[in-house]
């Protein structure tokens, strides 16, 4: 979603408000301004989360024992590490 900023004199927006304002409830911006002077703009509100994060949101999650195990000497020379070699 690509949104805009619109610039618009007092007494359009006056004379227009719902208008505008649909279209800030739709994420845009609206700059007003005085004489073609930006004095404030009027922006969505940043809507909090209806509900905490939950805590543990892995829980039940199992790393597997190959996870631990050293990565193939390939993969550690991708990276620029060295092998187990010497």
């Amino acid at each position: 979603m690509f949104l805009y900023m619109i610039k618009v004199n007092i007494a359009e927006a006056r004379a227009d408000l719902s208008r505008y304002l649909a279209r800030v409830e739709r994420g845009e911006t609206v700059t007003l301004c005085r004489r073609n002077v930006p004095i404030a703009e009027i922006r969505p509100i940043r809507v909090a989360p209806s509900r905490d994060r939950p805590v543990g949101i892995d829980r039940g999650m199992k790393v597997p024992a190959s996870f631990f195990d050293p990565l193939p000497d390939d993969l550690l020379q991708a990276f620029g590490g060295t092998s187990g070699e010497s």
